[in-house]
C-alpha cells in the first residue's frame, strides 16, 4: 500500500493524496481529522505542510517518481511560512541522489517539482471512483489528459467554429499547460492562430474541465460520455 497506494497517511491524521497521469503526477495535502494546535488555523496550516513535505520526499524515492510533481499544500498566509516550507522541502530532497529541481509556491499554493527516475518505471495502476455509478466501477486515470484537451479545442475551432473562448480547468492542470518557456499553452496559440485563455479552477476535479465563450456562457460540446 505504502508503494501504490493512493492514499498516504503521516502524523496526526493528516494524509496525501497521490494521483498519476500521463502527462504529470499530483498530490493534495489534507489534514484529515488530526487535532488543531494552539497556534490558530496559520500555524496548523504550517506544521501539517511541513509534516507533507517530509513524507512527500519519502514517497518520492520510494516509489521513484519521475518527471513534473504537482503539489498542492494547504494555503497558507505569511510569507514566512511559504518559505520555510520551500526550505524544508528544499533540506528533504537533499538526501534524494535523482538530479530534480524544486519551484517555490505559486501564487495559487503550488509548488512544482521535476526529478529524473533513478530506476526503470514501476507499472502503477491507479484507478478512481467512477462519478457516474458512485463507486460500483472505476475509471482509469492515467490518460492522455492534455491529448483530450487539444483534440476538444481542435473540434470547436475546426468544428464548431469557436475563435474566442476560455478553458477553466483545475490548478494542477493550469499550472502544466502554462509551464515553461514553450508552454503547451503557447504551442496551441501556434497551432491555432490565436491566444487560449486558461483559466484555474478550485470547482473542478483533476480531470474535468469547462469551455465558455466570450459571454460567459459554458459551451455545449455535445459529448458522449464512455464508461469502461
Amino acid at each position: 500500500k505504502s508503494s501504490f497506494g493512493k492514499t498516504v497517511s503521516y502524523k496526526s491524521g493528516a494524509y496525501l493524496i497521490i494521483e498519476h497521469t500521463e502527462a504529470l503526477h499530483v498530490v493534495d495535502v489534507n489534514s484529515g481529522n488530526r487535532t488543531k494546535n494552539a497556534n490558530g488555523q496559520e500555524g496548523n496550516a504550517l506544521e501539517v505542510n511541513l509534516g507533507a513535505a517530509d513524507e512527500l520526499a519519502r514517497q518520492l524515492r520510494l516509489r521513484d517518481m519521475g518527471g513534473i510533481i504537482v503539489v498542492d499544500f494547504i494555503d497558507m498566509n505569511e510569507a514566512e511560512n511559504r518559505q520555510k516550507l520551500y526550505e524544508r522541502m528544499c533540506a528533504n530532497m537533499q538526501k534524494d541522489r535523482a538530479r530534480h529541481n524544486i519551484l517555490p509556491l505559486s501564487k495559487f499554493g503550488l509548488m512544482q517539482i521535476t526529478r529524473q527516475r533513478v530506476r526503470p518505471a514501476m507499472d502503477v495502476n491507479t484507478t478512481e471512483i467512477c462519478p457516474t455509478c458512485f463507486g460500483k466501477g472505476t475509471i482509469k486515470s492515467s490518460i492522455l489528459f492534455t491529448d483530450t484537451l487539444e483534440s476538444k479545442i481542435d473540434y470547436l475551432v475546426n468544428k464548431l467554429k469557436v475563435k474566442k473562448f476560455s478553458l477553466h480547468v483545475h490548478p494542477y492542470v493550469a499550472a502544466f499547460i502554462n509551464q515553461g518557456l514553450v508552454s503547451l499553452r503557447r504551442k496551441w496559440q501556434m497551432k491555432y492562430g490565436f491566444g487560449i485563455k486558461i483559466i484555474p479552477s478550485q470547482k473542478l476535479a483533476f480531470l474535468q474541465y469547462v469551455f465558455y465563450d466570450t459571454h460567459g456562457e459554458e459551451i455545449d460540446m455535445k459529448e458522449e460520455i464512455e464508461i469502461k
